[in-house]
């Protein structure tokens, strides 16, 4: 049975229940009939709701991979960057150390 006929069945007990005079028998065949439908509905519930756990915490693992190789490539580039700065700086220490000789700091050589 699926959760949907499970509450259609459950509407028209309790429609029956609001507008027929139902004797003491009937009406404990339809409490127990209830009850069984009420408890079908909670598990199919809980069970939906444990495979959209799972959906979201998978989609949650994928985001948080992401991020991870996103933050893995940002090293990766700032090392290339500080290797290219460390270039850079060698070439600074370089005019330094021209920076004595006559003709001032700034020259080409």
């Amino acid at each position: 049975m699926t959760y949907r006929e499970a509450i259609e069945e459950l509407e028209t007990i309790l429609r029956a229940l609001e507008t027929d005079a139902v004797d003491v028998d009937d009406l404990t065949t339809r409490v127990e009939r209830s009850a069984e439908l009420i408890r079908l509905c909670r598990h199919k519930l809980r069970h939906a709701e444990a495979s959209l756990d799972r959906v979201f915490d998978s989609l949650d693992e994928d985001e948080e991979n992401e991020e991870m190789e996103e933050g893995e490539n940002d090293a990766e580039d700032d090392e290339v960057e500080t290797d290219e700065d460390d270039a850079d700086s060698d070439d600074e220490d370089e005019d330094d150390e021209h920076d004595h000789l006559p003709g001032g700091p700034g020259r080409a050589w």
